[in-house]
């Protein structure tokens, strides 16, 4: 939906994430509601789904059409203009975004190639999944970045189950063993749900497969231990809970290739699979590599000053995944976590309304108030920062998996209002049908 609006400061965002979702929600209530500014959101989507989810819908515990926002009615709910387009450019001397064709599955297109005029412009783009162009991995493993891939990543599970119950031959070795590839927190949140669904997908009359003998999950890391960018209490804690469950889990394991019927290692160790999921890193959208001369670093995160304005143009921000952000002190910028993308995206509801009002921008400072890591029905386990004493607090069970529900929440209530949220939770918990536990097609 696009507006005329003659005269309006123009503010762009660039990418319906967690933090562009959230930020053209807060300006859209605000400056667009009250007509002080026109606000306009760009993504290649139609529909929002929040990223930590993920992991979820691949497994088949979660069903998308719960959980998706569609940005049109946001946009009309909440006084923002929504374009379906995907961002392939930029023209800062004339201050436009240059948007690329969007076709349909049959080829016939839906909106044209144009360019879009800003006054402000706001990248949030997010990330892509990075397989540092190993052999065979963009080929043979299902990354794990959109609910798109989330969903094909289900039904090829659930057709495995099916091919292996139908064939005539038993089960193969490898058939249906699942590698993971990257124990980072997808990673190895989805380990843990796909030990539980994919077993509760055979229960559902696959009487020739035998679970304890056919399924395995494999877990894979090239770093000394999973988790490795979370305190090792939280690593220990969960490699624990997976090693119970069954979970094989290699650490110090790089992947060398990824093959139809497995992954090798580097020092020639084979492990069978014939389903892959590629989760070891993740970058920055390559069009953003040097886009018309803006910096960026070897990840193509544009660069971004404290203040979030990007360090060669005073008109672009930056925020999100696809933003290096500096932290004072630290020798790494702030991480691609949800927590930063809810934090930067209400520092710059402030940081544009301080533009249009001609004052100074501020720096913006991270905060992290932990890590929660979701092992499905079987535990949550983290540590919370600042937490009552001041200090870092180590948590697990019941409560650990309230607090890792209420972050979710906290999205919501950005996009819908606390009331909202309340009322749906009670709702959907009242009105659940008799459907099956995970998802079959």
């Amino acid at each position: 939906m696009e507006t005329e609006s003659a005269g309006l400061h123009h503010i762009v965002v660039a990418g319906g994430g967690a933090a562009g979702l959230e930020l053209v929600t807060k300006l859209g209530l605000t400056l667009g509601k009250t007509g002080k500014a026109r606000i306009t959101l760009v993504d290649r989507s139609r529909t929002h789904l929040w990223k930590p989810l993920l992991h979820s819908v691949a497994a088949g515990s979660l069903r998308r059409s719960q959980h998706e926002l569609n940005y049109l009615a946001q946009a009309q709910w909440r006084h923002f203009d929504y374009t379906f387009a995907e961002v392939v450019g930029l023209d800062r001397a004339h201050k436009r975004l240059k948007l690329g064709a969007m076709h349909d599955e049959d080829g016939r297109e839906i909106t044209p190639a144009r360019d879009l005029p800003y006054d402000t412009l706001v990248m949030a783009i997010g990330s892509v999944t990075n397989d540092f162009g190993t052999l065979g991995a963009a080929q043979h493993a299902i990354p794990l970045e959109t609910p798109e891939q989330a969903s094909r990543l289900n039904r090829r599970i659930v057709n495995a189950c099916l091919r292996a119950n139908s064939q005539v031959e038993p089960v193969r070795p490898g058939q249906l063993h699942v590698a993971i590839i990257g124990a980072g927190a997808t990673g190895t949140e989805l380990a843990a749900e796909l030990h539980r669904t994919v077993r509760a997908v055979v229960a559902y009359g696959m009487d020739r497969i035998d679970p304890a003998k056919d399924v395995h999950i494999v877990l894979i890391e090239a770093a000394d231990r999973i988790l490795p960018a979370l305190p090792g209490r939280i690593s220990n804690a969960t490699r624990d809970l997976l090693t119970k469950l069954g979970v094989e889990v290699r650490v110090g394991a790089r992947v060398s290739e990824v093959r139809a019927d497995g992954v090798v290692l580097a020092d020639g160790g084979f492990i069978p699979a014939e389903l892959v999921v590629w989760s070891a890193g993740v970058k920055a959208p390559d069009f953003l590599k040097d886009i018309d001369g803006l910096e960026t670093n070897r990840i193509n995160q544009l660069v971004v000053e404290p203040t979030l304005l990007t360090t060669r143009d005073p008109d672009i921000f930056a925020i999100g995944d696809c933003a290096s952000c500096p932290r004072p002190g630290e020798a790494t910028p702030v991480p691609p976590r949800a927590q930063a993308a809810h934090q930067m995206a209400d520092h710059m509801v402030a940081q544009i309304n301080r533009r249009l009002a001609g004052g100074a921008l501020e720096p913006y400072h991270y905060r992290d108030f932990g890590s929660l890591v979701s092992l499905g029905r079987y535990s949550t386990v983290g540590s919370l920062m600042g937490f009552v004493t001041g200090r870092g607090m180590f948590i697990e069970g019941l409560f650990a998996g309230f607090v890792y529900r209420s972050l979710y929440k906290m999205h919501e209530a950005a996009l819908h209002g606390g009331p909202t949220v309340i009322w749906r939770t009670l709702v959907g918990a009242l009105s659940r049908g008799p459907t099956p536990s995970v998802k079959l097609h």
